[in-house]
């Protein structure tokens, strides 16, 4: 599975950066570049609660296989479209089968890892997302340079590894149709808590667009320093922090990385210059690379096996929903006002993540879980 994620991720952020470039190469403007990557992520959050329920009622096996067959079509069919507007159309189809490949992949991830060390798991398995993520773009651009139609054929081939090695995964027994058909499509409760999720990715999606240009406008180099900083702290500090949550407790660690998270973000709210911005990478590294595997533990303990694709297509809807509306905004915020607002907007809702969570929380853990109650109600 680590191979797969690795696989799925190199060819995605392959295509991801170059993709702006290549629409204004076809005569679309820097707005239509923006949206290549925006459609993709609200069709992935939109799509994500039912293909995620869809993975539990086929299988994660049988989506992963299908996505991955999916997007060799997508790849092959972007070498050769020259219209900007069938090219927008054609990734928000994409965007759904990418949500069914994310959430398929986790609910499969996490059938196959004791429940004891769950969180300590999902760590590893994300770093495997993190190692594609430092390199593909650079390869991306490398080919890219070689001509668009090739880093589309490299996509393509990629695409067809994932299927691959999708093809030779175990195929687990899932539980009868009696026990899986109860019950809403989505798994509301999930959803509902994972809003939390949303109110602090709202600031990775602004760190992810913006920390270079605001770099370049303090005199910080290289421009990529904060991110460069940034991934190196979660490989350092998630193999460490990860496997505390299974240790100690999810929500006390999780409720540590919000805090975490909040301050991080407040340091790129103080300044830009070299010292604030490696300080924010350092901590609000510690408390990201930890938060999304101790979450998925804290979630996991009250989802049933059935459920599992649902959850983690909740949890996709809300966390994607947080970094597009997060890039969106706060790149509106800092054209009309200033880098210092912008990631204080941030900090604040990422400060509101704690508390929605402490509120969200108690009626959680009331709530039966989805195979046992068929129409869960969290109020």
């Amino acid at each position: 599975m680590c191979g797969f994620s690795f696989t799925v991720f190199l060819s995605a952020f392959q295509l991801l950066p170059t993709a702006p470039f290549h629409i204004r190469d076809l005569g679309g403007s820097t707005f239509a570049s923006g949206l290549f990557l925006g459609f993709l992520t609200y069709s992935s959050a939109f799509s994500a609660p039912a293909t995620g329920a869809f993975a539990d009622r086929i299988g994660p096996r049988r989506v992963l296989i299908t996505s991955s067959l999916a997007l060799v079509m997508f790849s092959l069919a972007y070498a050769v479209i020259t219209d900007v507007r069938v090219m927008l159309f054609l990734v928000l189809i994409h965007g759904v089968f990418w949500s069914g490949l994310l959430s398929a992949s986790a609910a499969y991830t996490t059938s196959i890892l004791p429940a004891s060390r769950r969180a300590e798991g999902i760590g590893y398995w994300g770093l495997s997302t993190l190692a594609a993520i430092a390199v593909a773009p650079t390869v991306g651009f490398w080919i890219y340079n070689h001509g668009w139609f090739w880093l589309c054929i490299v996509g393509a081939a990629l695409n067809l590894m994932m299927a691959a090695i999708a093809w030779n995964l175990h195929e687990h027994p899932r539980p009868p149709r009696t026990a899986r058909a109860g019950g809403s499509i989505l798994e509301w409760r999930v959803l509902i808590i994972s809003v939390t999720l949303a109110l602090y990715s709202f600031g990775y999606g602004g760190i992810t667009s913006s920390t270079a240009l605001y770099a370049d406008a303090n005199g910080v180099a290289p421009k990529g320093l904060y991110l460069t900083a940034l991934a190196i702290v979660i490989l350092i500090t998630r193999p460490v922090f990860g496997r505390l949550g299974d240790r100690i407790g999810y929500k006390p660690v999780f409720i540590g990385c919000l805090i975490f998270i909040t301050c991080g973000m407040a340091c790129l709210a103080v300044g830009g210059t070299r010292g604030w911005m490696l300080a924010s990478a350092v901590i609000f590294g510690v408390g990201f690379g930890t938060a999304y595997p101790t979450y998925v533990g804290y979630v996991m303990k009250e989802v049933g096996a059935e459920r599992r694709g649902a959850a983690f297509g909740a949890l996709l809807a809300a966390f994607d929903t947080g970094i597009g509306t997060g890039s969106t905004s706060m790149g509106w915020l800092i054209q009309h006002y200033d880098f210092n607002l912008a990631f204080a907007v941030a900090t604040a809702l990422a400060a509101l993540a704690l508390p929605y969570f402490l509120m969200v929380d108690r009626a959680y853990r009331k709530i039966t879980p989805n195979s046992q109650r068929p129409t869960p109600k969290l109020f």
